[in-house]
């Protein structure tokens, strides 16, 4: 998918949800956290929502007939097909994840989104189902080797993403973060030239490249590799062990390797477990 095409989807979507999300944040904020999921819950009700990003091709996207489709979408789809159970995929951004997490709007998360410590005070992870490299990107002709060198420099960001907390944390005195709504829109705003370097993942900057090689991108410097978890709310032991005993089977019977192929055209990457 085009970078265009991207940022079509995505502000469509953002449209869509920008109103929702507001909204569902301010719930999160008035009633604390929600109640555990239970995995007897979704058995009998015989269906699970599914929070997942649809802004991040190839892991979430909307295809032609405006359906999720991607990495996460594939792997929800297999987390039904283990438990029996229709699956509901519903889009969601980067901000409002967790508020639709704890205000039940979603049964789980499968929306790439990265192991913190602290997003662990909020909600729960499941050991890591993909990974991707946070990564500093900015055209050749820009000399940066080392975070110092930002300085004087705008960077943009997708709001709340991984990107945003590595630069917030390590960028000198006189760099500008600019965040954004999304990915995409933040990705517009470097090839415009509103900003001089990019905090994105690995697959955007990758796709960036090929898209627009006149610009010659590149990656300047690597801020950290993501390791992205299944995401539950906090007390919900049982469906998270399920989880866990879910992916520990798909990665070794070979299922998981196979959607990573489909997607990536890589095998899929050694990750930690805890």
């Amino acid at each position: 998918m085009s970078l265009k095409s991207l940022a079509t989807l995505t502000r469509r979507t953002f449209a869509a949800l920008s109103v929702a999300a507001l909204a569902a944040g301010a719930l999160a904020v008035g009633h604390g956290t929600a109640a555990a999921q239970s995995l007897d819950d979704i058995l009998s009700k015989k269906k699970l929502s599914v929070g997942m990003l649809v802004d991040l091709p190839p892991f979430g996207l909307l295809n032609t007939e405006g359906k999720p489709e991607g990495y996460d979408a594939d792997v929800a789809k297999l987390m039904g097909k283990y438990l029996g159970v229709e699956v509901d995929i519903v889009p969601v951004t980067g901000p409002n994840r967790i508020p639709y997490l704890l205000t039940n709007k979603v049964d789980v998360l499968v929306a790439t989104f990265g192991i913190t410590p602290e997003r662990a005070k909020q909600v729960q992870f499941s050991i890591p189902y993909s990974a991707i490299e946070i990564q500093l990107i900015g055209p050749k002709k820009l000399d940066i080797s080392a975070i110092e060198q930002t300085a004087g420099k705008k960077i943009g960001v997708a709001r709340a993403s991984t990107q945003d907390t590595a630069l917030t944390a390590s960028v000198p005195k006189g760099a500008t973060i600019m965040r954004f709504d999304d990915d995409a829109t933040a990705a517009q705003a470097f090839i415009s030239g509103q900003v001089d370097l990019l905090g994105a993942n690995n697959v955007i900057g990758a796709q960036l490249a090929a898209t627009y090689p006149d610009m010659g991108i590149e990656r300047k410097l690597v801020l950290r590799s993501q390791y992205n978890g299944i995401t539950v709310r906090r007390g919900s032991t049982e469906f998270l062990q399920w989880i866990n005993t879910f992916l520990y089977f798909v990665k070794n019977n070979g299922e998981l390797d196979a959607i990573n192929q489909k997607w990536f055209k890589t095998p899929l990457p050694n990750m930690p477990t805890f």
